[in-house]
């Protein structure tokens, strides 16, 4: 086990750690009271316990290959359970952090409702990461139970994360899973995949790449408009895409040098239901995936790769190598990519 150590880090402020232990010949995990990081000889990435939490904090996923880093405010990132319907009926008696408020430029005009909360990211506030350390990766797995829902509604389904980093790739591979405590006809849970775009007048990013789509100027994100208004794509009013990848090219504000791609894939395009791509002050990349009928004891879950490219030829190599997935399976020997 590794030792806590105590130090002066910036400022001069005291603090304990957890040294960094290796795990295979390129992979360290520096542990605190605050996060986990994980250096691979392709990547660094932080692990948040506190404050905004679930998937790779803002801006700490480093691609080692070029020195570029993430965009937004996260990747990966968790939100409510929730289903289509509005909540107009008994929005009096929802706990504020629940209400759903649809018809304009943040959630488009199609009415949904949450079923339990809070939304993960900002208000669980804590969690605690467990690590399995693989002979050539690394593994984090979070959870965290629901502990608001809607009237009529239980609390407690149990949402889980995994994250695993293979040693030497420029993505990281990862889950999310909810057993479910309600029914639902169409049950679904809200995420960011891969994450937002902070930017002003499109000066971070050259282009974003929408697998059902095609490819978009940065230059179309330069006002505000509705998730539903352009670039929307909704299970039911469009095909299935053969692929279900979202990415955005990275240009550095002041050289204007193009970078790698950072892309979020969902391995079986089926599972989503519905996935945003629209301005509002940055680009909202919000995915839902679900959106089927769930009891109580049920689950539902979506597998996902995000990371750094170079081509989106070298995405789609990727993706087809592992289409079809939604269930990744990890145990201290190996983690595993499988179909249910």
């Amino acid at each position: 086990m590794p030792h806590a150590r105590t130090c002066f880090i910036a400022a001069g402020i005291l603090a304990t750690f957890l040294i960094a232990r290796p795990v295979a010949a390129e992979i360290t995990v520096v542990e605190t009271d605050d996060e986990v990081r994980i250096d691979t000889s392709a990547l660094s990435a932080t692990i948040r316990k506190k404050g905004y939490v679930s998937g790779v904090s803002r801006q700490t996923f480093v691609d080692k290959k070029t020195g570029a880093q993430d965009l937004g405010y996260g990747l990966d990132i968790a939100d409510w359970i929730m289903e289509p319907g509005a909540d107009d009926a008994y929005r009096d008696r929802l706990d504020p952090e629940l209400i759903y408020r649809y018809g304009n430029e943040y959630h488009g005009s199609t009415p949904k409702r949450a079923i339990e909360g809070p939304q993960i990211c900002t208000q669980a506030k804590e969690l605690t990461p467990s690590i399995v350390r693989g002979p050539d990766f690394v593994a984090v797995k979070q959870t965290f139970r629901y502990r608001t829902a809607a009237p009529g509604k239980a609390t407690g389904s149990l949402w889980t994360q995994w994250l695993v980093f293979p040693e030497d790739t420029r993505y990281f591979v990862s889950m999310q899973q909810i057993d479910a405590v309600n029914d639902s006809e169409a049950m679904f849970l809200r995420i960011d995949m891969p994450g937002h775009i902070a930017h002003k007048r499109g000066n971070t990013f050259e282009e974003i790449y929408l697998s059902y789509f095609g490819r978009i100027s940065s230059g179309e994100f330069l006002t505000n408009f509705a998730p539903d208004e352009r670039f929307n794509y909704t299970r039911g009013k469009n095909p299935v895409p053969e692929r279900m990848i979202r990415a955005y090219r990275i240009r550095d504000p002041e050289t204007k040098k193009t970078g790698p791609w950072l892309a979020g894939m969902t391995l079986a395009p089926d599972v989503v239901s519905e996935a945003w791509c629209h301005q509002r002050g940055y680009v909202c990349l919000i995915e839902e995936f679900g959106g089927r009928p769930i009891r109580v004891g049920e689950s539902f879950r979506a597998a996902f790769i995000v990371g750094y490219f170079d081509s989106l030829d070298d995405m789609h190599a990727v993706y087809d190598a592992n289409r079809g997935a939604t269930r990744l399976t990890v145990t201290p020997e190996a983690w595993k990519l499988s179909a249910d």
